[in-house]
């Protein structure tokens, strides 16, 4: 990815991954990003929506850590926790855009492990939790080679969730 794209949400989802991650402290929370991308949401100005690559979230599918060894710096999905994901973007007429999860007592910057369990074209929304309480949030996208991660802004936007 050469140009930095933009994630749109709204407050009310930010607050619910803030609140995801504080709950399950001090283990990593995870969950889906169900939403569209830019070229999906029928904006009314083709160049506009060229010019800045976004995707909007407009629903969460809130995940179990799956990791047994090590839930305080890792996170792990099935393949049925995926597939429920993609079900209920479905039924909202909506894809399964990318995923987020919370780093307990770390920064809000995408690990080696992180980067070796990810896949281009999804957002990586991660929010660092420190004593209980969440603070930065970030977005990040792998790039096609795999090698790095691109920051991906994120904008709050006031708009009803899914």
């Amino acid at each position: 990815m050469t140009d930095e794209s933009t994630l749109w949400l709204s407050g009310h989802l930010a607050e619910k991954i803030r609140a995801h991650g504080a709950e399950t402290y001090p283990h990593e929370c995870c969950g889906a990003l169900l939403g569209r991308d830019s070229s999906e949401l029928g904006g009314s100005d083709p160049e506009a929506q060229a010019s800045t690559p976004g995707r909007e979230i407009l629903g969460l599918f809130p995940l179990v850590n799956r990791r047994d060894d090590s839930p305080r710096n890792r996170f792990s999905v099935t393949s049925e926790d995926v597939l429920a994901a993609e079900k209920e973007a479905r039924a909202h007429g909506l894809d399964v855009v990318g995923w987020y999860h919370s780093h307990p007592d770390h920064p809000a910057r995408p690990s080696e492990y992180d980067r070796d369990h990810a896949w281009p074209w999804y957002s990586y929304i991660i929010v660092s939790v420190q004593n209980g309480a969440a603070q930065e949030m970030t977005s990040w996208r792998l790039n096609d080679d795999r090698q790095e991660f691109s920051p991906e802004g994120i904008e709050i936007r006031h708009r009803a969730a899914v």
